[in-house]
């Protein structure tokens, strides 16, 4: 199953599947997840955790909100979407330098994925002229 073949399946694509925005739907949604997991392991931890906490749950809803906005294929709306693929990308470089400031395994996997969904979401605002 695969969301790249949903999206290409939607009658306004006719066929024409843009692939970085597919990539980075793709990892958009797996990133929020990660996010929001690792946010919820960060409060379990011994040590403040508050910004990495508020750092993955505000990287999260933006990575939810801009996979919604990348699986709309009716009509057009692409400068709104490049502008959300733009912050998302800074939203989840910033989540990753913080994650990596720290020395769990759950940091690190959440970084690894953030750093993974910012260049998939830089290379779709580009794909979108």
């Amino acid at each position: 199953m695969s969301i790249r073949k949903m999206i290409a399946l939607h009658p306004a694509s006719k066929a024409h599947t843009n692939q970085a925005l597919g990539d980075a739907v793709h990892h958009l949604m797996y990133c929020a997840k990660m996010c929001a997991s690792c946010a919820d392991a960060c409060l379990a931890e011994d040590m403040d955790m508050t910004q990495c906490v508020r750092l993955c749950l505000d990287c999260s809803d933006i990575c939810d909100a801009t996979a919604r906005l990348g699986l709309r294929r009716t009509g057009d709306d692409n400068q709104v979407l490049r502008e959300l693929l733009e912050l998302c990308a800074r939203m989840c470089e910033q989540c990753a330098a913080e994650c990596e400031s720290h020395d769990h395994e759950h940091c690190k996997l959440c970084a690894q994925i953030c750093r993974e969904c910012a260049a998939d979401c830089r290379n779709a605002a580009q794909s979108l002229g």
